[in-house]
């Protein structure tokens, strides 16, 4: 156990709803947070956050737009295991674009390079528009405060779990 809870927004500014874990982060850093509790835009840097995970974390929130098959601005929580690497020959390692990392390419390298988080959750908002451009459709727009509350609650929720669980130990 490090007591360390990380949230991580990831995405491409430059690819609308893409942005959507990039503003979601913006708004949760001019929040208070609980002790413990790093808020952190990655963005485009998902090999950075592979290796920021590597220093261990017992809750690990990655925000992120993600297509699930949802309408447009569909907020869902989905619980994520980390894969075990897969067995290769010496010579060959993950190939990696490393602006272009999707959650499950992020699990993926995590993996490979063996890191393993506490609990890890994907908090993802369905995107309407991904094309070149800034700024977030209405729908996904609409969504960042609803975002913003679910990673609150996941906080609160965790605290008090780790409180009670602390509370059982003693």
């Amino acid at each position: 156990m490090t007591g360390r809870t990380l949230v991580a927004g990831v995405g491409n500014v430059f690819l609308r709803d893409d942005a959507f874990g990039v503003e979601v982060i913006r708004l949760l850093a001019e929040r208070p947070v609980p002790d413990g509790v790093q808020i952190k835009d990655f963005g485009i840097r998902g090999v950075h956050l592979a290796y920021d995970l590597l220093d261990g974390c017992d809750l690990f929130v990655m925000v992120d737009a993600a297509e699930r098959g949802e309408a447009p601005g569909t907020v869902t929580v989905v619980e994520v295991e980390v894969p075990e690497p897969e067995p290769s020959s010496p010579a060959a390692g993950p190939v990696i674009d490393a602006h272009s990392l999707t959650p499950d390419g992020i699990f993926a390298l995590l993996g490979s390079l063996g890191g393993r988080p506490g609990r890890s959750l994907l908090v993802a908002c369905e995107p309407a528009d991904v094309s070149a451009g800034m700024g977030l459709s209405e729908p996904v727009l609409q969504a960042v405060p609803q975002e913003v509350r679910t990673v609150e609650e996941i906080l609160a929720t965790e605290r008090k779990g780790g409180a009670r669980d602390a509370e059982q130990a003693r």
